[in-house]
């Protein structure tokens, strides 16, 4: 609060003062002190008068208007009254002869109440100047009183009665007390229903402790309330609200009741205020506050929120205490007496004027001060002479003013300058500057003048101008003034623009109603009015366009535009509670327009001044400004880490609407989903802003968008620009009308035929291109057709057809349409008729079906048969009985299910042969057989497919055939074949053909299936088949024993089965007892050595395997089976390998030794052979050795062919070496006698000459070494050796057999396989492609493949 003046007269020092402020108004202030005077001041604390009275004051009162005060003095009983208006005392005589001792005027009529020390009691009507004494309404003097609102009087006397009188001094109620009364107020009680209108209840404060509750509507029941001890004497109350009171207590208590029946007694609010005392308490209505008094301070509660502290005000230098506070009627000013004799005023509450031009503002800042304020100039403070009613600034001057006058101030660098007041032809409702220009609104006229007259050069007749002219006949309601242009609003709804550089109209706008105020942006090129109906309109003079304002309160006051340099579009519109922010967006798809952002809360009593970046700066009662973010601007304040995404969100649709792009993006990637681009890319669509919704989709990533963008966005064309742009929003029917009103209005039509909307498509065709009809009309019917329409359909098909060859295929295609639908309307002959005569296959198909589902199946078949759909066709002559026509059909008809349908029609009309043929067709088997066994009798036949198809039902019905011929083993057969093994059995064991049912069963037998053949034959004792079934059903224990047990005619197979069976069983006694077997220590009859080698293999004992092998070979080298001994030695080799075992030396080398011997009579019975393993034999005695022992059986037949190929090939000394050999005494006799004669001869006459073999290099050490030789003289190494000529292996030279993967010399292989194809060594198949030369050779190398 802001203090105002202080008074303090000498006469007054040391006591307190009585004062009381003019009703009403509040202009006055009446001071009484100890001295016989009673001073008047106005509202600046200037003296207007002074009344001197015979002594000291003992009351006064204003009247009810504020016109009159009357005052009471000791020692006198004349009334004293001072006419406020003109400025002139009176005296009244009362007419009484005691002491006047009370004084109070009426609330609502000119009636003054005079009462006096020995309780008489006096009425004056000012009016009338009637005076009514009352003697004797009290027997003593009277205190206090109260008028009603109703002109009842109560009074108080120190009789300690109470009375209520009406107007006319007659006493209605009256009622005793126990202790003296004060302040006595007249009130409602708060009741549930309002008994009676008016005030009934009557308080007054019994000797200062009690609040005695008098009802004048219930005399008999009054309510007096006592309070805590510690709160002290009562010093003051006053009522408020519905039914409230608050009462301040001496010792600085401040409580508040409620008088409801139901609530009294209770204190609803309570706070000690002040510390020692308190003295008095004020409530201003019109500010809805509360103020008590005590110590050295004020403290002030608003009423709403009592908790809250409004205000404090502490008075150092009241150091005595303080004693009485009062509250003008209007809450504006607040006077405080002291104890010491001051008098303090103190303004609660200015009257809000204020203005704005651009960024400065001028705001009323004290009762006689202006402040200036301005982000650039900073603030000044103007001190103006009178108290104003408007306060009006501009770019360089400053205006106040009162009634019918104004005073200008000019704001210079250098300091405020007053310039002149102009007094106008009438009270001044608003007055607005420009730069040079004033312009005042007062009743219903404008008066636009310059504002300094001198040093300017203005021509006369641009001095001044009066609005309206004399010849117009309306009333200006409300006037604002620009830069450059002067606007105002009438009562007939006319918007005026005066143009000062000019000084002429330059436009009008003629409102339907009147335009009640009105509000342009600093340009001028905006303006926003209100009109009688408190509709709110945006209107821009440059080209006469209006727009309503959504959403518009018809309790708005005002409107500001903002004044941030790049948001000039956005206003907001205020009324005393909430702030509306709209912004005019004016390039978007769907054009200009107004849209509301949000509300903002006003606070309560601020007034906007000026808008600037979102903060509303805003003038408070007290003189002073408040800055305001307005909600709509949050995104401008939050920081965006601290926010919720529902924070964001919200802030990005605010950005979002008020075009602040830039923001909108900080938002998006503070929120860093997808949606919020997306939304920020949709409103740079519709705002237009193709550049930035580019950057906006590029960031999503969203590539078609920004194509498409990318395509559109050097468009100039306006309306085409935002027809795609609409489009891209889904907004059609706007991108229609855009395009329309484009340069390229085709696109509207593009655009309609590429969504399908076919029905606008056509009605765009016939205004811009007729020529797209039928083509249109051709996809329309498709849809159509696809929906069901297909009248509809059938309309656009033909509207579709051209008749131009040049669009024979378009032509086709809309044919076939008008076929189709001519079927579905019923029209069949037609349809029929349109389909056989075109083209498509296709159509014949659709048609068909088409006519099918009508059941109309004879003309589907013929369509059918046309487009040589013949399995349809022959389904549906089918269905129509046509059997003949399905005959024709059926060489061409490939459905199994067709050919079925037909034989059983066949078969039905007894043609079986032909009943036969369609069940084959339709691979029905199972008929087939039924037909060919029961029809054709060709069981033959039927055999032949049930072993060709395994169809369990046909071996079934063969089976039944084949029993009632008593042919049981086919029976069997059959029987298996269809599954039926419990039937198969019983028939075998029923007929003894258990023989036929164990080879028909085969492996697909149960192991039950099993045991019940070996049961069989155990009990027929026929032990080779029981074992063989043991065997299959895994009891090798039982399959052993009979195997055993076996005839000799059947001993071989019967070992066989034995090996095999321990192999599976894996069981040591049963392999015991089998090789016991074998060893003859059972029966004493040694067996074959070839069982054990098989018995070994079988249990995968490997290396016994292969001891057992070489005994076998070497029987069969004795017994002269070369190849056999070969063929075990080679497969125990390999089967030593697959298991990774290493190979015994002993088998290499007698397989080596077989190998050779089978090549020497491989190569003698084909081709003249130079004696390849002689020459082996010749250079190896140790292999010598080995042949001899090897080939003992045979040796006099070997060393003969030896000696003479030996001698053929050159080898004269080899061939007189096996000569000799066969000069032995044992082998002599043996010899051929076509060979002896010459073999003697050779050894009587040796030739020791001798050709030198070839050699070759070793692979392992690269010695030089003959080709034959396998030992390395140079490493030691035994040599791997060729399968085709028994050379050793060298590496430039190596290949592999493909299957047992012996090595051979590549080139010696490839000879070998040109005259035959399989390999030496395994006998398997080879050809020259399969053989690869090897490259790297060293794995076949290693010294750990063979045993030592």
């Amino acid at each position: 609060m802001q203090r105002v003046f202080t008074l303090s007269e000498k006469p007054w020092s040391g006591s307190c003062l009585q004062y009381k402020w003019q009703k009403a108004l509040g202009n006055y202030l009446a001071v009484a002190g100890p001295d016989t005077s009673v001073k008047i001041f106005d509202r600046h604390g200037q003296k207007m008068n002074e009344l001197s009275l015979p002594g000291r004051c003992v009351s006064l009162d204003w009247d009810k208007d504020g016109d009159t005060l009357a005052v009471i003095a000791d020692k006198s009983s004349s009334i004293h009254l001072w006419d406020a208006n003109v400025n002139k005392t009176s005296q009244l005589d009362s007419g009484m002869r005691d002491q006047l001792s009370f004084l109070l005027w009426s609330k609502t009529g000119p009636l003054l109440a005079v009462g006096t020390s020995k309780g008489n009691l006096l009425i004056y009507n000012q009016q009338t100047s009637r005076k009514i004494p009352v003697l004797g309404k009290h027997t003593k003097r009277i205190t206090c009183g109260c008028w009603s609102s109703q002109n009842l009087l109560a009074l108080g006397s120190e009789d300690r009665n109470i009375t209520v009188s009406n107007h006319e001094g007659d006493t209605i109620r009256q009622t005793s007390v126990r202790a003296d009364p004060a302040d006595i107020q007249f009130s409602v009680m708060k009741t549930d229903e309002r008994s009676s209108p008016g005030e009934s209840t009557v308080s007054v404060a019994v000797g200062k402790k009690t609040l005695f509750l008098f009802n004048l509507n219930d005399p008999d029941n009054p309510i007096e309330l006592a309070f805590q001890q510690r709160y002290g004497n009562i010093i003051s109350y006053r009522w408020y609200g519905d039914g409230y009171i608050m009462i301040g207590f001496s010792h600085g208590y401040f409580v508040v009741i409620s008088t409801h029946i139901r609530e009294i007694g209770q204190e609803l609010f309570q706070a000690h205020n002040h510390k020692d005392s308190l003295t008095s308490i004020a409530i201003s209505q019109a500010l809805n506050k509360a103020a008590s008094c005590g110590d050295n301070c004020v403290k002030i509660h608003d009423l709403t929120d009592l908790k809250e502290m409004d205000a404090i005000v502490t008075l150092e230098e009241e150091t005595k205490g303080l004693d009485q506070i009062c509250w003008t009627d209007d809450g504006q000013l607040l006077a405080v007496s002291s104890q010491q004799g001051s008098l303090h005023v103190y303004l609660t509450k200015l009257p809000i004027l204020g203005d704005s031009c651009g960024t400065r503002i001028a705001y009323l800042t004290s009762l006689l001060e202006v402040t200036v304020a301005n982000q650039v100039e900073g603030v000044r403070t103007v001190a103006v002479e009178v108290e104003p009613n408007f306060i009006a600034v501009g770019p360089y001057h400053l205006a106040v003013g009162m009634n019918n006058r104004a005073w200008f101030y000019a704001l210079g660098n250098s300091g405020v300058e007053r310039l002149k007041d102009t007094e106008y032809l009438g009270t001044v409702a608003s007055l607005c500057l420009s730069c040079d220009y004033a312009a005042a609104l007062f009743e219903g006229k404008v008066q636009l003048h310059v504002i300094e007259d001198e040093g300017q050069e203005v021509e006369e007749d641009r001095q001044t101008k009066l609005f309206p002219e004399p010849d117009q006949k309306y009333r200006i309601l409300s006037h604002a003034l620009t830069t450059e242009f002067l606007f105002f609003g009438t009562d007939t709804g006319l918007i005026q623009c005066f143009y000062i550089e000019d000084w002429q109209s330059v436009n009008e706008y003629r409102h339907p109603v009147g335009v009640r105020k009105v509000f342009p942006d600093p340009n001028g090129t905006r303006l926003v009015f209100i009109d009688d109906k408190s509709d709110g309109f945006l209107y821009c003079p440059v080209d006469d366009s209006l727009f309503e304002i959504p959403d518009f309160s018809p309790m708005i006051t005002g409107v500001l535009w903002e004044n941030w340099v790049n948001d000039k579009s956005v206003f907001v519109a205020f009324d005393e509670d909430k702030v509306y922010t709209y912004t005019f967006h004016k390039d978007t798809i769907q054009g200009s327009k107004v849209i509301l952002v949000g509300s903002t809360k006003l606070p309560f009593s601020h007034k906007p001044l000026l808008l600037y970046n979102g903060e509303l700066m805003c003038q408070t009662q007290s003189g002073k400004t408040s800055s305001v973010v307005l909600s709509t601007h949050s995104f401008l304040s939050h920081t965006h880490p601290d926010s919720s995404k529902e924070q964001l969100r919200s802030q990005l649709q605010q950005a979002i609407k008020l075009r602040r792009f830039s923001e909108a993006w900080s938002v998006c990637k503070a929120l860093g989903n997808t949606e919020a681009w997306a939304e920020l890319g949709r409103a740079c669509l519709h705002h237009m802003e193709v550049d930035l919704a580019i950057r906006v989709y590029r960031n999503m990533g969203n590539v078609g968008m920004v194509l498409s963008l990318e395509d559109i966005k050097g468009i100039e064309d306006q309306n085409l620009l935002a027809g795609h742009l609409a489009m891209f929003l889904n907004d059609y029917n706007q991108a229609q009308d855009l395009y329309l009103a484009s340069s390229y209005p085709m696109a509207a039509l593009e655009m309609r035929r590429d969504l399908q909307h076919w029905d606008s498509a056509l009605q765009l065709a016939k205004r811009l291109h007729p020529e797209e009809i039928p083509f249109i009309s051709k996809e329309y019917a498709i849809q159509l057709e696809f929906v069901g329409d297909y009248t509809n359909a059938l309309a656009h098909y033909e509207k579709g057809i051209t008749g131009d060859n040049k669009f024979q295929e378009h032509d086709e295609s809309c044919l076939a349409g008008v076929a189709r639908m001519s079927i579905r309307m019923g029209d069949i002959r037609r349809g029929a008729n349109q389909a056989i005569k075109h083209p498509s296959r296709t159509l014949k198909k659709e048609c068909g079906a088409i006519l099918e589902s009508m059941k109309q199946y004879s003309e589907a078949a013929q369509l059918y048969e046309k487009g040589q759909y013949y399995d349809k066709a022959a389904s549906v002559y089918i269905r129509c009985k046509n059997w003949a026509k399905v005959g024709e059909l059926l060489p061409n008809v490939s459905s199994p299910k067709i050919h079925l349908q037909y034989a059983k029609a066949k078969e039905a009309d007894g043609k079986y042969k032909e009943a036969a043929m369609a069940y084959e067709s339709a691979r029905d088997w199972d008929s087939v057989i039924r037909i060919l066994l029961e029809h054709l009798n060709n069981p033959e036949e039927a055999v032949r497919i049930v072993r060709e198809t395994q169809s369990v039902d046909g071996a079934k019905m063969v089976a039944r055939f084949f029993l009632r011929l008593n042919d049981y083993g086919s029976a069997i057969q059959f029987l298996v074949l269809s599954r039926c093994s419990d039937e198969a059995f019983q028939l075998a064991q029923q007929h003894g053909q258990m023989e036929v049912y164990a080879d028909i069963i085969g492996s697909e037998a149960t192991s039950e299936d099993y045991q019940s053949i070996a049961l069989y034959f155990e009990g027929e004792k026929k032990h080779l088949q029981a074992g063989k079934f043991f065997h299959k059903c895994g009891q090798y224990s039982r399959a052993l024993k009979h195997f055993l047990k076996c005839p000799n005619s059947d001993d071989s197979l019967a070992i066989e089965m034995a090996i095999e069976t321990v192999g599976e069983a894996k069981d040591e006694a049963l392999t015991n007892q089998l090789i016991d077997y074998l060893m003859g220590e059972s029966d004493g009859m040694p067996k074959d050595a070839k069982y054990l080698f098989r018995l070994y293999m079988a249990l995968k004992q490997y290396k016994e395997s292969a001891r057992t092998a070489i005994i076998i070979a070497r029987e069969e080298q004795s017994a002269g089976n070369y190849r056999n001994a070969h063929d075990v030695l080679f497969s125990m080799y390999m089967e030593l390998q697959t298991q990774k075992i290493k190979i015994p030396a002993e088998m290499a080398t007698n397989l080596m030794i077989l190998h050779s011997y089978i090549l020497v009579k491989h190569f003698k019975a084909h081709a003249p052979f130079s004696g390849l393993v002689i020459l082996l034999c010749a250079y190896n005695p140790v292999l010598k050795c080995v042949y001899v022992c090897v080939f003992h059986s045979d040796i006099v037949p070997i060393l003969t062919s030896a000696v003479i190929e030996c001698h053929r090939a050159g080898l004269k000394n080899s061939s007189f070496s096996f000569a000799a050999m066969l000069m032995r005494p044992e082998y002599r006799n043996k010899i051929d006698p076509k060979y002896k004669k010459k073999i003697e001869a050779m050894v009587r006459r040796p030739d020791t000459s001798e050709v030198e073999e070839e050699s070759s290099p070793c692979p392992y050490c690269s010695f030089s070494l003959p080709e034959c030789e396998l030992l390395c003289p140079g490493c030691k190494n035994n040599l791997p050796y060729c399968i085709a000529t028994g050379h050793h292996m060298v590496k430039e030279d190596w290949c592999v057999c493909p299957h047992c993967d012996f090595p051979a010399l590549y080139s010696q292989f490839i000879q070998l396989l040109e005259t035959e194809s399989v390999c030496p060594m395994c006998s398997e198949s080879v050809s020259i492609n399969q053989l690869k030369k090897i490259s790297d050779c060293s794995r076949y190398l290693q010294h750990d493949q063979l045993e030592s």
